[in-house]
This record gives C-alpha cells, sequence and structure tokens, in this order.
C-alpha cells in the first residue's frame, strides 16, 4: 500500500495562489469523487483520498496500490484553472514515511505559520470527517490521521511547544494597538461568524472597544455570536453603506469573491473625511479586494502579513521542538510498521481460507465415517491424520523438487515455519 502526499501552503505559494485552491470542507465532497477518478481512473480499487483546506495550506492525502503523484498534481492544478508546470514549483510531494511525518508535523503545530498553534488539529479533524462522509477515507488513511491526532496530544502535553504563542487574532488585536491609542474608543466590525472571526471577537472582546457589530449572510448565525459578546448584527449587505461607521473591519469568510470592493472603501474613506482605517482580511481567498491596500489612510493586513508578527517568541519555543519531532519520529516508525504489516493481510487471508477449506473436508469425512458406526477413537485418528498430511504436503513436495538450491532454499523454510519449538 502506498501512501503520498501533496500540497501547497504558506511557505512554498503566495496568498492569491492558495485562493484558487480553496475547497469549502461542506462541498468537498464532489471534489473527492474527481480527484479518485482522476488520479486512478481505470483501477479496480479507486485510491483513498482526503482534503485539507485552510487559509495556510490545501493538501491531498491519497492511499492506493500505487503512488499517483504526478496525476495528484494534474487534478490540482486543473482545479485551481492554472497549469501543471506553474503549479509544480509551489506544490511539495511527500511519499511514504515523509507523507506520515508531514501529516504528524501539521497535526502538532510544527508545519504552522504560529509553531505550536491548536487551531489546524481541529482543522484536520473537519477534513477526515468530510472525506468519512464522502466515502474516501479507508482503513489506512484513517490510521495515519488518528495516529497524527495522537501525536498532536502527546506533543501538546509532553512539551511547551504551544506556550506563548501568538495566535492570528491576538497578532491582529496587537497591530490594532500600533494605530490606535485607545482600542476603547474604536468601533470594530467583523464579516463573517466563523471560528476564526470568533477568535478575534474573543481578543478584541478583551480590549473592550466601543462597539462589535457582526455583519454575516446569515443572520441566525451573526446573532448567536454577536449574543457572546453584546454586539450589534447587520445584513451583510448593508455593509457597503455602513462601511465608515467603523475603525477597524476584520474579514474572514468562506466567499469565492471579495466582498468589499475598492469603490465602497472609497467612499466610506470620504464619509469618514480620511480618518483613517484598520483592516484585517483573514480570508482565503480574499474578501477584500488587494487594491485597497494602496489607498491612503487604510491599513490592509491578509494572513502573510501577520506572518512577522506571530513569529514573535518563537525562540522561546524553539527547544521544545527537538522533544516534539522525536514524539513525532515515533509515530512515523509506528505507522509505517503498520503499513508493512498491511500488506501480509491479502496472504493471511487466504492461509485462513485454505486452512478452514481443509478443516472443512476433513470434518465431514469424519461426520460421515461416525455416521456409518465407527469407532471414534479411528475417526479422530483419521481426522488429525488427513489435517496433517494436508498441512504438510506442499513443504514436501518442495523437500522433494527441484535442484539441490531449491531443496536448501525449501529445508530453511521448513526449518523456520515447522520447527521453530524444537530449535529453541
Amino acid at each position: 500500500m502506498a501512501v503520498w502526499a501533496l500540497g501547497i501552503n504558506h511557505t512554498t505559494a503566495p496568498l492569491d495562489l492558495r485562493g484558487r485552491f480553496a475547497f469549502a470542507m461542506d462541498q468537498v465532497e464532489p471534489h473527492l469523487q474527481a480527484l479518485r477518478e482522476a488520479v486512478a481512473p481505470s483501477a479496480q480499487r479507486s485510491p483513498e483520498a482526503a482534503i485539507v483546506s485552510t487559509c495556510n495550506r490545501t493538501e491531498i492525502y491519497c492511499a492506493g496500490d500505487e503512488a499517483a503523484l504526478e496525476q495528484t498534481l494534474n487534478w490540482l492544478a486543473q482545479s485551481g484553472g492554472v497549469s501543471t508546470a506553474e503549479l509544480r514549483s509551489h506544490t511539495y510531494h511527500l511519499l511514504g514515511d515523509e507523507a506520515a511525518r508531514h501529516a504528524f508535523r501539521v497535526a502538532s503545530g510544527l508545519d504552522s505559520m504560529v509553531l505550536g498553534e491548536a487551531q489546524i488539529l481541529g482543522q484536520l479533524k473537519d477534513a477526515v470527517r468530510a472525506a468519512d462522509a464522502a466515502g474516501s477515507l479507508g482503513t489506512t488513511l484513517s490510521q495515519l490521521f488518528q495516529r497524527s491526532f495522537a501525536v498532536a496530544k502527546e506533543v501538546r502535553s509532553s512539551t511547551e511547544i504551544g506556550a506563548h504563542s501568538i495566535s492570528m487574532a491576538a497578532a491582529a488585536v496587537r497591530l490594532s494597538g500600533q494605530l490606535f491609542e485607545d482600542l476603547g474608543q474604536v468601533k470594530v466590525l467583523f464579516v463573517g461568524a466563523g471560528e476564526m472571526i470568533e477568535l478575534c471577537a474573543t481578543h478584541f472582546a478583551a480590549k473592550n472597544p466601543k462597539s462589535i457589530t457582526i455583519a454575516n449572510r446569515t443572520l441566525e448565525r451573526g446573532e448567536k455570536l454577536a449574543a457572546r459578546f453584546g454586539a450589534e448584527v447587520m445584513r451583510l449587505a448593508d455593509l457597503p453603506e455602513r462601511l465608515h461607521e467603523f475603525d477597524a473591519v476584520i474579514s474572514c469568510t468562506a466567499s469565492a469573491l471579495p466582498i468589499v470592493g475598492l469603490g465602497a472603501v472609497e467612499r466610506a474613506l470620504k464619509k469618514r473625511r480620511h480618518r483613517p482605517m484598520f483592516m484585517v482580511d483573514l480570508a482565503v481567498p480574499r474578501d477584500i479586494e488587494p487594491e485597497v491596500k494602496d489607498l491612503g489612510d487604510i491599513y490592509l493586513y491578509t494572513v502573510d502579513d501577520l506572518a512577522t508578527v506571530v513569529q514573535t517568541g518563537q525562540a522561546n519555543r524553539q527547544a521544545a521542538v527537538a522533544q516534539a519531532e522525536a514524539i513525532v519520529d515515533a509515530g512515523v516508525q509506528s505507522f509505517m510498521h503498520w503499513v508493512e504489516q498491511r500488506s501480509s493481510v491479502p496472504l493471511i487471508q487466504q492461509l485462513n481460507a485454505q486452512a478452514d477449506l481443509w478443516r472443512a473436508t476433513e470434518l465431514a469425512r469424519a461426520r460421515k465415517l461416525l455416521a456409518k458406526g465407527e469407532d471414534v477413537d479411528t475417526v479422530l485418528e483419521a481426522l488429525s491424520r488427513g489435517l496433517t498430511q494436508k498441512m504438510l504436503h506442499g513443504a514436501m513436495a518442495e523437500l522433494r523438487a527441484g535442484d539441490a538450491a531449491a531443496r536448501e532454499r525449501a529445508g530453511n523454510a521448513v526449518q523456520h515455519f515447522f520447527l521453530r519449538k524444537e530449535q529453541r
């Protein structure tokens, strides 16, 4: 069984390219089906597959009879509307133990923009649930991810890898504090109501801003989040007309197209008489048109712009990295040993089936003899002799046939499998 992974992340691909390969987990099923068909269109068994998609990475994990990295790359390029040659220079290709090591490091927060961050573990679990619901998560990938979760748990409980970490949400608050002298006088707008916005709202609420507003496409979900912070709720459609009311705008939705355009921001600045606006776009693809960053009095940051901020404190955690990597290595060795054992499963199944056939044949013969009134001891003797002859027939034939070298190999095998007890 081959295991492989292919992906792009914040270290290999720019934000706009990553945005082309963002997959919503609630809509991933048809993509997984198309991927499996493209990777092995003529195979009897489709490969197992899972897609992990976050603001910092898009990764494909597969397991099948043979690795198909090139076909996987071709499919990903086609799904994002770019050439395979263009995408190739931004991707990493991993096979076997390296694919497992990468999955374990991602789950443990060792491959994140924020070293030791915990959010990626929940995103991985979402991807696994989506693959399971789509019917593309087989035994091998299930083992890979379950073991990655176990490794991540051990890393977090046994090391200080996550100590003093600065999340994207905390980084956004830190940057806003550099622009505004008093966050208590700032009106904050959050666009979206997902997990990232919830984290950001929690951090900003701790600074007691003047007001908090949640804009979301679904009012019900927005109201649920707003209730936690005593915030106002507004419809997403009202955003262009009310944008000027807010000093800070943090956006993170699953929209495929920008929802805050250049024109809307220009009109908002005029109404604000060019008082500065702080904007953070945490979405991939972008929620805010990139041209907005060129406007005077606009301070726009993307997930990539926050990278330098979240690196603060990295040196304090480097001592824990070596310990975490050792835990990952042990997990990789255990998983690869399991994969190697799995290759023997078909042969084990065949052996069991053959043994069951022999047993059934001899039992049927014994029952017939008993029904005819034969002596029980005689029947049991015949049963045991028949089973023994069937089990040893192949070995005896190999010992008698072939040349001297073949008989020697057969003899070594017979001693190994049948005479081990006597050799002790």
